[in-house]
């Protein structure tokens, strides 16, 4: 049986070097690197984990379906940043500002699937 402590240490050291990869390899080649990155890496590395400790299929169909309509709101962060940073040339506000915009429009989401019947 294996030790609860080392899966959790073992799953954050294989989804930390994910992360850790993929900001080395901007450095070096930024095109690649935003491919990289723009796929749902964190997504699939999470349903590989929930699907290995549950092996519940149909959990993993849901958690997808939620997902899709939380990738949405996100995608405004990712032109406003870039904008901000050239506005203001820091990263910070640039940063906090995608991530407010981010915020507000989970919430506006979470309203409109209310609202259409949506049940995540």
């Amino acid at each position: 049986m294996k030790s609860p402590m080392n899966y959790l240490i073992l799953k954050g050291l294989v989804s930390g070097a994910i992360i850790v990869a993929v900001s080395e390899l901007a450095k070096r080649n930024n095109t690649v690197a935003s491919i990289v990155h723009s796929l749902p890496l964190v997504s699939l590395i999470a349903f590989i984990w929930l699907f290995a400790e549950t092996k519940d299929a149909s959990l993993i169909g849901r958690h997808a379906y939620g997902t899709f309509w939380f990738v949405l709101p996100t995608l405004p962060m990712f032109l406003l940043m870039p904008w901000l940073i050239r506005k203001t040339g820091g990263f910070w506000p640039g940063l906090a500002a995608g991530v407010a915009l981010t915020i507000i429009l989970y919430f506006l989401t979470m309203r409109l699937l209310k609202y259409a019947g949506v049940n995540l």
